[in-house]
């Protein structure tokens, strides 16, 4: 097996430690994208995780969004969730609370602790795939393990949902 780049291999050590036995794995192409992740790795799109960083606007906390990679994150749903507005974090502000660049930030291993919410898409799959550090890493995972290890609130922030009371 080969080695493991450095963020990806913190990734992996993290991911043991919390009892998830699955490999990260580096791909010799670019899974930055959900879509260009569900091309590399074979599943749909709707299997890979978006770890998606907002920032809440009164209190400047690093909100950690998990969404499948078929929807797209409602800002109105997740503010009300919240409880203050959200916006999408800018570039510096995603690598200075989470250590990574936009892209291949993976849902756990963060520099700093983050708020994390899990769309409920997500658990209509077996198995997901999520970044692990690069944006040529990936790691699989049930989705009952990543609530459990990210200490997800699972909610429903999806744009792809009908809006509450439909």
């Amino acid at each position: 097996m080969e080695e493991l780049t450095r963020g990806p291999a913190r990734v992996a050590e993290e991911l043991v430690r919390l009892g998830v036995s699955n490999t990260v794995r580096e791909m010799p192409e670019s899974t930055r994208s959900a879509a260009e992740a569900a091309a590399a790795l074979g599943c749909d799109v709707a299997q890979i995780v978006k770890s998606l960083i907002f920032r809440s606007v009164a209190s400047d906390e690093a909100l950690l969004v998990l969404v499948s990679g078929a929807d797209r994150v409602d800002e109105s749903r997740l503010a009300r969730v919240v409880g203050e507005d959200v916006e999408r974090a800018p570039g510096r502000f995603v690598r200075d609370r989470t250590g990574y660049a936009i892209g291949g930030v993976p849902p756990i291993c963060h520099t700093k602790p983050l708020i994390t919410y899990l769309d409920e898409h997500l658990l209509d799959h077996g198995v997901v795939w999520a970044a692990a550090g690069t944006p040529r890493a990936v790691f699989s995972v049930t989705p009952g393990d990543l609530v459990r290890i990210t200490s997800a609130k699972v909610v429903a922030v999806s744009a792809a949902q009908d809006p509450p009371g439909a």
